[in-house]
C-alpha cells in the first residue's frame, strides 16, 4: 500500500488515492513514534519523581540537643533491656527503630552515664 506517486494510470483519481494512501501511512508512523517517545519520557519522569522521596527521607535532619539524644539513650535501653543479651549497633538500632546515627547517640550517653558494658564488639547492659 505504500506506493510512491509514480504508478502510472490513465485514471488519474486512482493516481492521487494512492499518494494520499502513502501520505496517510507515512503520517501514522510519524504520530506513532511520537506516541511510543513521550510514553517513554513520561515512564522515566516517573521513575525520578518516585526516587526523590527516597532520597529526600534519607537526607532527614537528626536533632542534636540534650533531650532528643535522653529520648534516643532510652530507646537504646530499653532495646537492650528487652533483648537481655549482648547487640550490635545495627540491631538495637533495629530492635529501638531507630538510625544507626541516632543510635550511636544514645549508646554514648549511656555509656557515660556507666550504663553499659562492651562485649565483643557488642553493646550490653552494665
Amino acid at each position: 500500500m505504500a506506493y510512491l506517486c509514480t504508478v502510472k494510470n490513465q485514471n488519474k483519481n486512482i493516481h492521487f488515492n494512492t499518494c494520499i494512501n502513502f501520505i496517510n501511512i507515512m503520517a501514522e508512523k510519524k504520530t506513532t513514534k511520537a506516541a511510543e517517545t513521550k510514553a517513554t519520557a513520561a515512564k522515566k519522569e516517573t521513575v525520578k519523581k518516585a526516587a526523590a522521596p527516597k532520597a529526600a527521607a534519607k537526607k532527614e535532619a537528626l536533632a542534636i540537643n540534650a533531650e532528643s539524644i535522653g529520648f534516643k539513650a532510652g530507646d537504646v535501653y530499653q532495646a537492650l533491656a528487652a533483648a537481655e543479651k549482648a547487640l550490635s549497633v545495627k540491631e538495637i538500632a533495629k530492635a529501638a527503630k531507630i538510625s544507626e546515627e541516632e543510635t550511636l547517640l544514645g549508646l554514648g550517653w549511656l555509656f557515660k552515664e556507666g550504663k553499659l558494658a562492651n562485649a565483643d564488639d557488642k553493646v550490653t547492659l552494665a
